[in-house]
């Protein structure tokens, strides 16, 4: 997978554009979710999302659609998805 080599923080562009395959793309996206300017600017929260590692983005994701804490997932990195750990 091509994304591997953007696992780490200050990645987020360049791991989306390794996914969508296409910086235009992925701009388009971090633009829409309001992470970006339309200038290319990480705003505040695409700055905090930047500073994450791929890990952390995918717990954090994991976390807030489920309301619970992102400590209660483990990562995939291969899928870049994080399940609820099994207990």
């Amino acid at each position: 997978m091509a994304t591997q080599k953007f696992m780490g923080k200050h990645k987020l562009l360049q791991r989306l554009t390794a996914q969508t395959g296409s910086k235009g793309m992925a701009r388009a996206i971090l633009i829409k979710r309001g992470q970006m300017t339309p200038e290319g600017v990480l705003t505040s929260e695409g700055k905090a999302r930047d500073a994450m590692t791929a890990e952390e983005r995918a717990k954090d994701r994991a976390a807030k659609a489920s309301n619970k804490k992102p400590s209660a997932f483990v990562y995939n990195p291969k899928t870049n998805t994080a399940k609820l750990k099994k207990r």
